[in-house]
């Protein structure tokens, strides 16, 4: 069981890692929040995979193209997460 929690963490950290360094722009993320984009990417790429493909992690849990998917997700919701998260409202008066 902590085997798999730390190999979760490991792949958020290198999915998330790799997110910020394709999506141009300055994200001011720490690095448990880059983990946890990681993390977060790595179940939105899984369900996408699982949509265009109907594969599911049955077939093993540690893959490349799972790590790739991980990124494609982390990448998807990092670009989410900055149209959103960068419509902050400014008052002037």
């Amino acid at each position: 069981m902590i085997g798999l929690i730390i190999t979760v963490v490991v792949i958020g950290l290198i999915a998330g890692a790799l997110a910020r360094l394709l999506v141009p722009g300055k994200q001011n993320l720490s690095i448990p929040m880059t983990i946890l984009l990681g993390v977060v990417g790595s179940f939105v790429g899984g369900f996408l995979g699982y949509l265009l493909f109907h594969k599911d992690g049955s077939d093993g849990f540690l893959q490349p193209a799972g790590l790739i998917g991980s990124v494609i997700g982390a990448v998807i919701v990092l670009v989410i997460w900055l149209r959103v998260g960068g419509r902050k409202s400014v008052s002037h008066r």
